[in-house]
């Protein structure tokens, strides 16, 4: 099966994600930009896709769960198929999601290496923490990772939308919020110009 082209993106929102997930028994959340307005409350910008995460040996449940898309293995820029009886190969961290019907990509899966109790960080796995601290739950009943967590994955690229996002919630965090982000940027992108806002310098 080709792929749809990589630009064919109409998302589903956080709630129909919820609304498509709501049996589900294993962890999963909101990553990306879109874990930000669930924060907000309110969409702050338009959003290109809809990146969640799950714990990477539960995939296939995941999968199973979303059925009517097709999923397709993302790695270094190439798409390619991936049935529904083969396992994600142990190489790969992220799925997209194609209703192949209406020719376009509803969501992002991405895969993290954490446990039912423990969250993480999979570019840098001695960042960990419990997972019921790493992940919050909207009043809606969408969970979502928590802001500081998706700034430390925005970090490293720091594109426009994420220097925006930066200043958008910047207001919200706490004191000890912005110690952490500090102190994990320190250790992972030191110089980055984001720290010496967090520090008040």
């Amino acid at each position: 099966m080709n792929p749809l082209d990589d630009e064919a993106w109409d998302a589903w929102s956080p709630h129909e994600l919820g609304r498509h997930l709501r049996e589900a028994v294993f962890p999963w959340y909101v990553a990306g930009g879109w874990a930000l307005d669930v924060w907000h409350g309110r969409p702050t910008r338009k959003h290109e896709d809809l990146e969640f995460a799950v714990i990477r040996e539960h995939a296939n449940y995941f999968r199973a769960i979303l059925h009517d898309l097709e999923f397709f293995t993302v790695k270094n820029g190439t798409i390619e198929y991936l049935p529904p009886f083969a396992d994600v190969p142990s190489d790969v961290w992220q799925l997209w999601g194609g209703d192949m019907r209406q020719g376009c990509w509803r969501v992002d899966m991405m895969m993290e290496p954490g446990t039912q109790e423990l969250w993480i960080y999979k570019r840098d796995q001695t960042i960990r923490m419990a997972r019921s601290d790493a992940v919050r739950v909207s009043e809606t009943g969408i969970p979502y990772l928590a802001p500081i967590i998706t700034f430390l994955f925005k970090a490293k690229h720091r594109r426009k939308k994420d220097q925006r996002d930066f200043d958008f919630a910047y207001s919200k965090f706490s004191t000890g919020e912005k110690y952490q982000l500090a102190i994990w940027l320190e250790k992972l992108h030191p110089g980055h110009e984001w720290i010496g806002r967090l520090r008040n310098k």
